[in-house]
């Protein structure tokens, strides 16, 4: 799980990056969960909630650069 301070404080180029790993990360493990192999199911919902952060960070920088 990643904290929102560490979001924060990366810059956009790093947040997209991290944003495709975790949507990789994701279809692996929704891939995982339909051939019965998924151990740690609780992880779909940790790698959700990234992605979520991930976004909403993106986008509050997004509105802060065309504000100023």
């Amino acid at each position: 799980m990643t904290k929102i301070a560490d979001v924060r404080a990366k810059s956009p180029d790093e947040l997209k990056t991290m944003l495709l790993d975790l949507r990789k990360e994701q279809f692996n493990l929704r891939f995982q969960r339909a051939t019965g192999q998924l151990e740690a199911v609780s992880r779909i919902k940790l790698v959700r909630r990234d992605i979520a952060r991930v976004k909403t960070v993106l986008g509050q920088q997004a509105q802060s650069t065309t504000k100023a």
